[in-house]
């Protein structure tokens, strides 16, 4: 009795957010379009799904974007980690308080202000647009992620390696890139994450050559939810829940 209500608490908390979720699998196998009654068991919607050439055209290009700017991200926001915790210069403090601001700042503003940039420097909207863009917004959380496991290193590790002579790109290769990749493996992750799921920078920044999957979803839920959306979902919850899987077995000590 003593924890029914801490017990209840976790189960309110887990069922509001599986509930929506359940629902929209369930859903997904509802033999109606734009209606929330129960018309029987079809895997319609699935089969419509997979003869989608536009869709899947869009899930293309989200990918192609998404693991770019998630491998560019990490590469400049993992070296911009390193020199904010090696070096001490000039307005040091100053460009690592920017970057929280950047994380802060809504993303409207980023959008609408990476729009009159782009304008201004005359970069057609489309790929590259999408990609600087995506590329900008994922750096911060990049360098935030990397900056708080390099903090937590033993200094003299370093000094150590400058004893035995080496160098500052021995250093780099041989003792931090090694204690740094689940960090950088981390920020990767979460870079690709934020890229293959961002809405209102990339409607600012979008061309209409080039179209990915979130604004597609965008343009079709505007004349409302249908099924095919849903079993789009179900698939994409399905393909993370087997990532989630894989990684947790992957990680589970052997005997």
């Amino acid at each position: 009795m003593r924890n029914l209500p801490y017990t209840s608490y976790l189960t309110a908390i887990y069922l509001f957010f599986y509930i929506p979720i359940i629902v929209l699998i369930v859903y997904s196998f509802n033999n109606a379009q734009y209606s929330l009654l129960w018309h029987g068991f079809s895997l319609r919607w699935y089969h419509e799904l997979f003869a989608d050439s536009d869709l899947w055209l869009a899930v293309l290009h989200s990918v192609i974007l998404g693991v770019t700017a998630a491998t560019v991200a990490t590469c400049v926001g993992g070296l911009t980690a390193i020199s904010l915790y090696r070096y001490d210069f000039f307005g040091r403090q100053l460009l690592y308080g920017s970057i929280f601001i950047l994380i802060l700042s809504p993303d409207i503003v980023m959008g609408i202000s990476l729009l009159i940039l782009f304008s201004m420097i005359g970069i057609t909207l489309g790929f590259w647009s999408l990609l600087l863009a995506h590329i900008t917004f994922c750096i911060p959380f990049v360098v935030v992620t990397v900056y708080s496991r390099i903090v937590s290193f033993d200094q003299y590790i370093f000094e150590a390696a400058k004893d035995l002579g080496a160098k500052d790109s021995v250093i780099l290769t041989r003792i931090i890139l090694p204690l740094l990749w689940p960090a950088l493996l981390a920020g990767w992750l979460l870079s690709f994450t934020l890229s293959i799921d961002d809405v209102i920078i990339s409607y600012f920044v979008a061309g209409p050559d080039f179209e990915i999957l979130p604004l597609k979803i965008y343009s079709m839920v505007r004349l409302g939810v249908k099924p095919e959306i849903n079993a789009l979902c179900t698939v994409t919850f399905g393909l993370t829940l087997l990532l989630i899987v894989i990684s947790q077995l992957s990680l589970r000590k052997k005997p």
